[in-house]
Formats: structure tokens, sequence, C-alpha cells
């Protein structure tokens, strides 16, 4: 999947977690801290980043521009999702499924984080196995970005260049 370019882009950041870990040294413990970070513009646009510092306010920095680096286009379809996707990171499975208008985003946690950001109206989803936040949030990247927008799908199936796939379901 190609990368998108950030700068152009109006974006919003969603803090999802933020984790102290301790690293024992001679002279007792040393703190720092990571940072999950959802960004995405609500039109399509989303993904995250994982940032680690010694304060937490350099952690979400790091975070917000590593996940700014890793932008990746949804294909939606009248505010959900083309067709059901599941999608395994690590331990962490879940299953998104398009919904009605009007149903709202039913999904808990750090897919809910994902699918507000990327500007999905309407979703079903379940978080299956693991419940890490990191993970969840990763599978559910995964499966956004395995996503394929059906009439592309379609028109290189049959050989098509994508141009005339288009002109041709226009009318033109």
């Amino acid at each position: 999947m190609e990368k998108i370019d950030s700068g152009e882009l109006v974006l919003t950041e969603k803090l999802v977690r933020i984790n102290r870990v301790a690293k024992v040294v001679k002279g007792g413990r040393r703190f720092s801290f990571t940072a999950l970070v959802i960004v995405g513009d609500g039109q399509g646009q989303v993904a995250a980043g994982l940032g680690r510092a010694r304060e937490i306010p350099e952690a979400i920095r790091k975070a917000g521009a590593i996940a700014r680096k890793e932008l990746i286009k949804v294909p939606m379809k009248d505010g959900t999702i083309p067709y059901v996707i599941e999608a395994k990171f690590g331990a962490a499975k879940v299953l998104l499924k398009p919904a009605a208008p009007g149903t709202g985003v039913i999904a808990g946690g750090g897919v809910r984080a994902v699918v507000e950001t990327a500007g999905i109206r309407d979703i079903l989803t379940k978080s299956l196995g693991s419940s890490n936040p990191i993970n969840v949030v990763r599978a559910t990247i995964l499966a956004l970005s395995q996503l394929k927008d059906p009439e592309e799908a379609i028109a290189r199936r049959k050989g098509k260049p994508l141009k005339r796939a288009k002109e041709a379901a226009s009318g033109d």
C-alpha cells in the first residue's frame, strides 16, 4: 500500500495508551514512557504510532510524528467499509463488518479509536484474543490496509485499465 504525504492534510491525534516502563540500573529504577497515538483526517486516512521517551509529552510527540509517516488510505462506501475483513497481529485478532447507515460505531478501546479517526461512521467490530491495546490497534490498521476498493479489484481482475473501468461505471 502506498504511503500518503501528511503535509497538506488536517490531521487529528487521539491518544490511546500511555505505559510507564522501568529499567533497573545500578542506582535504582529508571522510568520511561511509551505512548500509542492514532492520527487521521476523518476522510479515510489513518495511522498509528508508538513513541518512547523519558517524559510523557515527548513520547506523545514522537508517536504522532511516527504515525504521520505511516498514513494509509481506507476505502469507504457510504460511511462504512465495503466488506467483512479479519486480521491478526500477535495474539490480537480483529473482525470488522460493514453496518447499515445509522448503526454507529460498535467498537471498543483501540478499535474504536482507529475507526473513528479514519472517519468510518457505521461499523460492527469484535476484538478477539489478546486485549493488548498496541496489538489490537495494529491488527485494526492491518485489516483496514488490506481492504480493497471493490470496483478497482474487479477492474484489475478483468485486466482493464483503472481509468476505463471508472469511466464505464459513470456512463461516459
